[in-house]
């Protein structure tokens, strides 16, 4: 089957990150992935996969492939994405997050909510334990861990100026262990490989990380492969037989609904 092009948004927030927009219902992403002309999403809330389900129900159902991810702090607090294949995947990896998340309680009126809803909108749980706390577990031990399950590992946003890669260890490892790198919308790969030519050896992603429904599809990726499922996202991140990632910048002039 000839390989085709895909628009992909693959990292997003839900109402369950306690910064998410009380507008980011899995059925509000899912309208507004479309609306935007994107193929593809992937739902990476903090420290938790509790709403990917729903929203890939959603997804399924209105011809949108959702990835399921989560977006992990690490113990040197650095962000890292993690995409998984399977519902059981799912489920052992938030069995290894409820494990390692510090049992500090979420304080709504600093922090927001933290809520859990179904298709229709309607409330059904609410996380008690604060989302944006790191994770007891260090970057290296994250990797195993993703990859033992069957996952891929991408640090997130690693050009950012907190919580990334360059900001809190001030460059990325060159021993580092990953399926590829994010880079955030403020730079390129090839301003990045300017600085850091030893990076080459990774594929980059480029995503909105949108926090506001507005934000949704304003960055991308185009991803050639052949369907739109995981194994072939996961040739694509590795730039195997042919498939590729190439990153995107469609940034509406609103800097500052960016995280």
């Amino acid at each position: 089957m000839p390989l085709a092009q895909f628009k992909a948004d693959l990292h997003i927030h839900t109402v369950l990150s306690p910064c998410g927009d009380l507008e980011m219902s899995p059925s509000a992403i899912v309208a507004r992935a479309l609306e935007r002309g994107l193929d593809m999403i992937a739902i990476t809330d903090h420290n938790t996969t509790r709403q990917v389900k729903t929203t890939q129900k959603i997804g399924r159902d209105q011809g949108l492939f959702v990835l399921g991810g989560v977006e992990i702090t690490s113990q040197e607090e650095t962000h890292c994405l993690a995409y998984f294949e399977t519902d059981d995947q799912l489920d052992e990896f938030q069995a290894f997050l409820d494990q390692h998340l510090p049992p500090i309680p979420n304080d709504e009126d600093r922090f927001g909510y933290q809520l859990i809803v179904d298709e229709n909108d309607e409330i059904v749980g609410e996380e008690q334990y604060h989302l944006l706390n790191a994770l007891d577990v260090d970057i290296d031990s994250l990797y195993d861990e993703v990859h033992r399950i069957g996952g891929l590992f991408v640090p997130a946003h690693i050009n950012k100026g907190t919580t990334s890669l360059m900001s809190q260890l001030g460059f990325v490892p060159p021993d580092l262990r990953a399926d590829g790198l994010e880079i955030n919308f403020r730079t390129t790969r090839d301003e990045i490989l300017k600085k850091f030519a030893y990076l080459k050896r990774f594929n980059f992603i480029t995503d909105s990380d949108a926090h506001f429904i507005e934000n949704v599809g304003d960055v991308f990726n185009v991803i050639t492969m052949e369907h739109r499922n995981f194994a072939e996202f996961r040739m694509a991140l590795h730039g195997e037989e042919g498939r590729s990632i190439d990153t995107m910048a469609f940034r509406a002039a609103r800097p500052g609904r960016f995280q």
